[in-house]
Formats: C-alpha cells, sequence, structure tokens
C-alpha cells in the first residue's frame, strides 16, 4: 500500500517522526516555515534545532533522560544516530555540538527519499487524510487559530507560567501533614508550615534571590497582582501569564507580608506538632493520581533554577526534596492534553488529525523526539488499520502517555522523571535511591520490549 502523510514541522519531534514513517515505506509531505518564518526561538534554517548543547540531557540507564532514550533506540530513533555523530565530551550526558547536529539530521531528511521537504508556511489543517502535527511550543499566527478552532479555544493555551514540582518520597513527613482548610472534604493538600523565624529567613532569601532573564518573545511575564480573566487562552500576541499567577519572588519584594495574605495563608490550618495555626504555610497538590509526585501550590516563578533549589529547600519538610521539575515562566503553545488527546495522540474530536512534541505537553528535547516517534507508531497503525495501545504505565513513554491523557485540571507540561513511573513493590524495593532507579529502569526496559513485540508494526 502507497501511503501518503504530512507532517508540519521539522523540530525534533517532526523530523523523527517524518523519519520513522519514511523508513516504513510512507510518502512523507514534511513542511517547514523556515526560512520564509523564524519563531523568536530559532535563528538558522536547519532542522532539529537546539537552544543548548548539553539539552539532550543523562545517558545513564538509571536517570529518567537515560531510559528514555534506551525506550528511543528500541523504537529506532534515528534522531539518537545523529545525535552520536555530533557529540562533544560531557561526561555522563550526550551533549552536541548544535549546529552538527541540525546540520545532520537536515541532511537526513532531505536525502530520504521518502521525504518531500517543503519550505513554506501552512496555515490550515486537512483532516481528510491523517496529518502530524508538530509544529512546537512557539505556534502561532494562523495555525494556532486553527488548532485553536479543532479543539475549541480555551483548550490551546499560550502560557506557561509554572510552579516547581517535587517527589512525594522526598518530603520529611515530620514536618509535612495533610489537612484541608476548616477541615472541610478530604485532605487533599499537604501542608509546609513556617513559624515566625522561620517564614522571615524564607522571605528575605526569596526576596532577593536571582531571577532568570525573560527572553524577548516572553515580555508579558510580569503581570498585574489581579487574575486577567482573558488569560486561559489569550493570544501569544497579547500574552499574560497562564491564569494571571504572579510569580512569587515578585509577591516576597511587595513586602513581608504579601505572600501571608496570598498563597502562604495559613487560615483554616493547625499545625498538629504544636497545635496552634502556623505563622505562614506552603500547600503541595498533587501532581499525578498515584501521589507520588506534587506542585508547590502559587509558586510560579523565573528565579533561576540553582535559586529555586536553594531558597524553596528552606520550606520546612522541603529540606532534601527533589525536584523533578523547576518553575518556570515563558510564552509555550500546548494543548489541553487530557481533555482533548486520546491515548493515540491524535484529537478525541478529530481522530485523523496527531499530535507530537512540546505542543502535546511532553516538556524537553528528547521527550518532544520520543513522542514524535510514538505519534508516528500510531498514525502509521491507523493507515494499517489498527489501534496502536499506549505503551505500559511503568515504562518512561506510557507513564508520559498517562500524564498527558489522565485528567487533571491543572494540567501543564510533564517531561521525564523516574517520580511518574509507579514505586516497585515494597518488598523488593532497593532503599538507596540509585539503586531503586534502576530497578525501575530494567523493569521499564522490559516492559517496552514486551509492548513493542506484541504492537509489531
Amino acid at each position: 500500500m502507497n501511503y501518503q502523510v504530512t507532517v508540519l514541522g521539522a523540530g525534533l519531534a517532526g523530523c523523527e517522526a517524518a523519519l520513522w514513517l519514511a523508513g516504513k515505506g510512507v510518502q512523507v509531505d514534511l513542511y517547514e516555515q523556515k526560512p520564509v518564518h523564524f519563531s523568536p526561538a530559532h535563528k538558522s534554517a536547519g532542522f532539529a534545532e537546539l537552544i543548548c548543547s548539553n539539552s539532550l540531557k543523562a545517558e545513564r540507564l538509571d536517570s529518567a533522560s537515560g531510559l528514555l532514550k534506551e525506550e528511543m533506540r528500541r523504537m529506532g530513533s534515528q534522531l539518537l544516530t545523529a545525535a552520536e555523530t555530533a557529540r562533544v565530551a560531557a561526561g555522563g550526558a550526550l551533549a552536541v555540538d548544535r549546529d552538527a547536529f541540525s546540520a545532520e539530521v537536515t541532511r537526513m531528511v532531505e536525502s530520504c527519499e521518502n521525504i518531500t521537504v517543503h519550505r513554506e508556511q501552512v496555515e490550515h489543517i486537512d483532516e481528510t487524510a491523517p496529518i502530524l502535527v508538530a509544529t512546537g511550543p512557539l505556534t502561532d499566527g494562523a495555525l494556532a487559530d486553527e488548532i485553536g478552532a479543532l479543539t475549541g479555544d480555551e483548550r490551546l493555551h499560550f502560557y506557561d507560567a509554572v510552579a516547581p514540582i517535587v517527589t512525594a518520597e522526598s518530603l520529611d513527613y515530620n514536618k509535612v501533614f495533610a489537612a484541608s482548610r476548616y477541615d472541610r472534604g478530604e485532605a487533599d493538600y499537604l501542608n509546609c508550615p513556617f513559624n515566625k523565624e522561620e517564614y522571615e529567613k524564607f522571605h528575605a532569601a526569596l526576596a532577593s534571590a536571582e531571577r532568570a532573564p525573560l527572553h524577548d518573545f516572553d515580555t508579558g511575564a510580569e503581570q498585574s497582582a489581579q487574575p486577567d480573566p482573558d488569560a486561559h487562552g489569550k493570544k501569544a500576541d497579547t500574552v499574560t501569564v497562564y491564569e494571571g499567577c504572579m510569580p512569587i519572588e515578585i509577591m516576597a519584594a511587595r513586602g513581608a507580608d504579601t505572600m501571608r495574605f496570598g498563597p502562604l495563608r495559613p487560615v483554616g490550618l493547625v499545625n498538629p506538632n504544636t497545635g496552634h495555626r502556623p505563622w505562614a504555610n506552603v500547600q503541595l497538590r498533587a501532581e499525578n493520581k498515584e501521589r507520588t509526585l506534587y506542585n508547590i501550590v502559587g509558586f510560579q516563578t523565573n528565579l533561576k533554577w540553582g535559586e529555586q533549589k536553594r531558597v524553596f529547600s528552606m520550606i520546612p519538610g522541603l529540606e532534601n526534596a527533589e525536584f523533578v521539575r523547576y518553575g518556570v515562566m515563558h510564552r509555550n503553545t500546548f494543548l489541553d492534553a487530557p481533555r482533548v488527546l486520546s491515548a493515540q495522540l491524535c484529537l478525541k474530536e478529530h481522530p485523523n488529525v496527531f499530535f507530537a512534541g512540546q505542543i502535546t505537553g511532553f516538556e524537553g528535547y528528547m521527550e518532544s523526539a520520543a513522542c514524535g516517534l510514538l505519534a508516528a507508531r500510531s498514525l502509521y497503525a491507523r493507515l494499517e488499520g489498527k489501534e496502536l495501545p499506549a505503551p505500559p504505565v511503568d515504562t518512561m513513554c506510557g507513564a508520559l502517555v498517562q500524564y498527558l491523557t489522565t485528567e487533571n485540571k491543572h494540567f501543564q507540561p510533564m517531561g521525564a522523571n523516574m517520580g511518574i513511573l509507579p514505586p516497585l513493590p515494597e518488598e523488593s524495593r532497593p532503599r538507596d535511591k540509585r539503586l531503586r532507579y534502576m530497578a525501575q529502569a530494567q523493569r521499564a526496559v522490559a516492559s517496552f520490549q514486551h509492548w513493542l513485540d506484541e504492537t509489531s508494526l
């Protein structure tokens, strides 16, 4: 059968998907807007452009990114092959010469006889046949409007203001307690209580912490204290912070009591260790249904990552917290994936329209490429009249797909991390974290290979 497929975007997800599909004999029309039009983050006309030479992260199997790479290799990743040709020394990380990597991926795509490259902007999605949209986190203009029309405007977000996420197992439960305000309903939050002295030290450190510079295209990140009723779904050219959230460091700079009457208000809570209301209180909200990850509520931030680790570890109970994601504030177009995407990475209401990459909520370069492989496999299965099940949830790819497609009214993009994998059985769980991660990774690799064998394409 001579299949024909359209892929929009030549970032990591689009190139990985196009190369995989072409390898199956599919005729791929790959559309890339560069050099006709550049997004604010891109400077060259090459494909798979990276911002940082170390963007592809660690290779150790007992790390989240290393496990993800192993799963990608088993799916036939060609971008990992390109990365090897552009590799530079960086210890245990897969670092590359960015220009050499982009040039190699561009060469691989343009020289593939089953891929036809079109250097032009696309403003319309034709869903009469399967199409894969991998246009990245800065998708804007007419194409963003088209995606918004397909999903419903409120289901496409144009700003990413994210609080840090920590692992549940790294919290100090001698200090952290579960409770809802005034004991109303279920104790859905964990609470980190400050006394007056602890709070004053924390406030001083936060107010003076070093902030990361905003890119020109992120202008508008520091908005007013009042939520913008139109912020949810605001177009990128009039960007405001998602949900109108003020950076916590800006709030701290406005005075010692500002946070205590905002996200750190202690009303309706009693610290069981003292029997009194805390002077201030930070709440943690479960980030996934397994409650292995917790979001620091109200801590949207633009601090440098090292500063986040230093300052937020001053929160009672978070002294030894493992951060699986730091807070970021930047322009980011992404789907409300739990509402609109199926486990096959196509729209529930428009099943010919597949998505891949960071626009789905897969956060990170390697994650984006892995998503391209997953979406390409699902699309090919559709062409063959099949439906490909998602990878098992004890694999990194499967855990990310599950996160994307599980109901979450606070949905934000997520990158690979060991915290989203289901825990090992208590009786066989190593106490040492490195050994525990290796055991999880080995389980994941075996499970992933079984999935590949069972769903052979």
